[in-house]
């Protein structure tokens, strides 16, 4: 049975695939607004092409933040253009990406994710800018061994183990023993097994990732103990959210067979570094690279441009770069995060990054602020549209930075604006900043108030708990 498909040309093609693989099932996929893989699987004897022509009705009120219950029909329809062999399922399956239609209006819901990441490659190619978007975004992640947590009325806590944990140096691990080997904090970029104590796993993870058609680079150990990076191909901006969905996927479910638990979350470690997601993205059109120039780093006067919409409305962005409560716990001085809003080329202190480029082609923005908990058809989205708004308001993104921001004194540090500092503060921005995503009906008002509304009950429920570390500071107060 082959595993590298990864596109129909259309359903007499898409029927033969499922005939020459004997698949049995089919998986439908899609994304919810807060980017949760959601999945329905038919037997394959019960679909026709006229169900993958037309696609089908599910339930959109049981999707948290979409319909009301009195208008809880929705219509997935299949999209043969990503398609590929399920490694993970017992019987062969195929996963087939989906997108989410208004059936009042047959067009697309204005609150799917994968359609709002459509609808901004269509709004490029309609401003005459550019034809072609790319990104190439940089996950990090956490493997541990065993994770237990409770959050209740009168319990909540966490414990977190894995053999890289520093805090293991003594452990006694019985008969097997206690090797020793285990990088300490800060320390996992990027010795060697057995220090790296994850390496066969994090190769079986390219290899899977391979097998669904996600073009892959390389993979290594990352600065904190047990955390890890896998690279990845750049790809046109759908495409490349597309695999990000299949990323978390085939990590997660890797290391579920490795009997161990993978996490995005962006901050699980305390006094340690935490994930992000760097993003880099670059504009074509044609075969011409429109970030490639004569001026700052190489960048054309466009490039700057872009930049300059990145860093103006790059509070607003945050509600969807950096889309969880936990997000703002990595966004802090001190371990690498990039909470400065500025540009450099080579500077990794920077929020924007100019890295160096062998060919003109290669040349590009990486925007280090998100994190891998967000949606990845609305952060690459987003991020497009203030770029594009920065070009068409020639929005000056000011001197690059090309000296440690990290060591500036206070003085020159008060000059320079910063990400968010807590989830409500972004949601807040998006609020007030947000016309920008309007534009050519990419998003929605309607849409970007449910968004809000749905991430506002994260910050509720966050503001309103007791948190174990307050009793520790105030129990005897």
């Amino acid at each position: 049975m082959s595993n590298t498909i990864k596109t129909a040309k259309n359903t007499t093609e898409f029927f033969k695939l499922l005939d020459t693989n004997e698949i049995e099932f089919i998986d439908f996929r899609f994304t919810d607004s807060k980017g949760t893989f959601q999945h329905i699987t038919y037997a394959t004897s019960f679909v026709d092409k006229d169900l993958i022509n037309d696609g089908f009705y599910f339930d959109g009120s049981s999707i948290e933040g979409w319909q009301e219950i009195h208008q809880s029909d929705m219509l997935l329809r299949p999209d043969l253009s990503r398609i590929c062999i399920d490694p993970f399922t017992a019987q062969p399956t195929i996963i087939v990406f989906c997108d989410v239609i208004d059936p009042e209006n047959n067009e697309a819901y204005s609150r799917d994710p994968r359609s709002i990441a459509k609808a901004a490659e269509n709004h490029v190619k309609s401003l005459g800018i550019a034809d072609t978007v790319y990104f190439g975004p940089e996950a990090e992640f956490f493997i541990f061994d065993d994770v237990r947590y409770t959050s209740g009325m009168f319990k909540s806590g966490y414990q977190i183990d894995s053999v890289e944990n520093p805090t293991n140096s003594d452990k006694d691990y019985g008969t097997d023993g206690n090797t020793g080997h285990r990088p300490g904090v800060k320390g996992g970029y990027f010795p060697v097994a057995p220090v790296d104590s994850t390496q066969d796993m994090r190769s079986e993870m390219l290899s899977v990732l391979d097998s669904v058609g996600v073009t892959v680079q390389k993979h290594h150990h990352e600065v904190a103990p047990s955390q890890s990076e896998l690279g990845i191909e750049f790809d046109t901006l759908t495409a490349c959210a597309d695999n990000m969905q299949l990323y978390k996927y085939v990590i997660k479910n890797v290391a579920h067979a490795f009997g161990q638990t993978a996490t995005f979350m962006p901050k699980p470690i305390y006094g340690d570094n935490g994930s992000g997601m760097h993003c880099h993205q670059s504009l074509f059109k044609g075969k011409d690279p429109i970030f490639a120039g004569d001026l700052y780093a190489n960048l054309s006067q466009e490039c700057l441009w872009y930049i300059g919409g990145i860093i103006k409305h790059a509070k607003a962005l945050n509600a969807f770069t950096n889309p969880s409560t936990n997000s703002y716990k990595r966004l802090v001085p001190g371990y690498e995060a990039p909470v400065l809003l500025a540009y450099s080329a080579r500077n990794r202190s920077a929020s924007c990054r100019i890295p160096m480029a062998t060919s003109p082609k290669a040349r590009r923005v990486e925007v280090r602020f998100p994190d891998p908990t967000a949606n990845p058809y609305l952060a690459f989205a987003a991020m497009l549209m203030a770029g594009l708004d920065g070009i068409k308001n020639k929005v000056d993104p000011g001197q690059a930075m090309d000296k440690n921001l990290y060591a500036l004194p206070e003085s020159e540090l008060e000059s320079i604006p910063t990400v968010c500092r807590s989830l409500r503060e972004a949601l807040d921005n998006l609020k007030t900043d947000h016309k920008f995503l309007l534009e050519g009906d990419v998003f929605t008002e309607e849409m970007i108030n449910a968004y809000i509304s749905l991430k506002m009950e994260d910050v509720l429920k966050y503001e309103t708990a007791p948190h174990p570390v307050e009793f520790e500071m105030y129990y005897s107060a």
